[in-house]
């Protein structure tokens, strides 16, 4: 997977889900992949390549797709010739409904399109024709009313005819099945004190492990060193900043942990394929966090 980007979304654990709507005139992001789940509404763009894992196709005018936890996807301009491409994209946590939640017979056709969802989910012309509306009013809502719509479209998806699973295989790796209480702690402790200096021994002295096995054990369960692990968090504050507010780049940089604005740059267009002022134009649309 060293081609596919691993997207920084700028959800944080105190968010629900966020939508974000915008026209362009180009896709320019490249294939990537994240933890969240991602329902994509795309019209006016037939002609684009839209690629699920291991699935390449041609889409036409109207387009809506859900792609799973850490599954790669990306759309590409291709033969598109549509200056006015609009775009709505919802992402939400993929323990926005928990395991417990989603046994409950109420929501097992949810349950299932979740689980679908991990090859990628293409719907039918006439669903993508009768949720047009509803996904477009989304983007004006706020609050819990929000959230019991999002529920309520993921469900109305779910008992849809004709929906297609896209890619023959998952996609996903081992390197994302890293369940571990130490592991847990050491990001519960990175992603509370990201903005401050935070070095190996502080954390290996939270998971009670000395620095080279706590180490070799991080780079083993998530097969990322320390330092990786704490920038990624770091470049998702960041890139929240970037789209909520109207920060600096250079305070965005301080106030994430970095205190040298030349790396943040270096390994911020590293991990999303842009600089942090191309990531920022990049998302001048309407985003709202809920």
């Amino acid at each position: 997977m060293s081609s596919i980007y691993r997207e920084i979304t700028p959800l944080t654990q105190n968010d629900c889900f966020t939508i974000f709507s915008r026209v362009k005139q180009e896709f320019n992001f490249p294939l990537h992949y994240h933890e969240d789940f991602e329902l994509n509404f795309i019209y006016n763009a037939a002609g684009a390549k839209r690629v699920v894992g291991d699935h390449v196709e041609i889409i036409d005018d109207l387009e809506l797709v859900l792609v799973g936890s850490n599954l790669p996807h990306g759309w590409f301009t291709h033969q598109c010739k549509s200056e006015e491409i609009v775009e709505i994209t919802i992402q939400f946590h993929k323990d926005l409904l928990d395991e417990k939640f989603l046994r409950r017979n109420q929501l097992s056709f949810i349950r299932t399109l979740l689980e679908r969802a991990a090859k990628g989910i293409s719907f039918s012309r006439e669903i993508k024709e009768t949720f047009r509306p509803r996904l477009e009013l989304l983007t004006q809502k706020g609050g819990f009313d929000s959230v019991l719509e999002l529920i309520s479209i993921l469900h109305d998806l779910s008992i849809s005819r004709n929906m297609r699973t896209l890619s023959n295989s998952s996609f996903t790796s081992d390197q994302f099945n890293y369940y571990s209480r130490r592991i847990e702690k050491a990001f519960e402790y990175m992603q509370t004190y990201y903005d401050k200096e935070v070095s190996l021994a502080d954390v290996a002295k939270v998971v009670n492990m000395p620095e080279v096995s706590f180490s070799r054990f991080i780079k083993k369960r998530t097969g990322k060193t320390f330092i990786e692990s704490l920038n990624e968090i770091r470049l998702g504050h960041a890139s929240r900043m970037l789209i909520d507010t109207t920060e600096t780049i250079s305070e965005v940089s301080f106030k994430c942990g970095f205190n040298n604005l030349s790396y943040f740059n270096r390994i911020f267009r590293r991990k999303n394929g842009c600089t942090p002022k191309e990531f920022r134009q990049n998302y001048s649309g309407s985003r709202v966090f809920i």
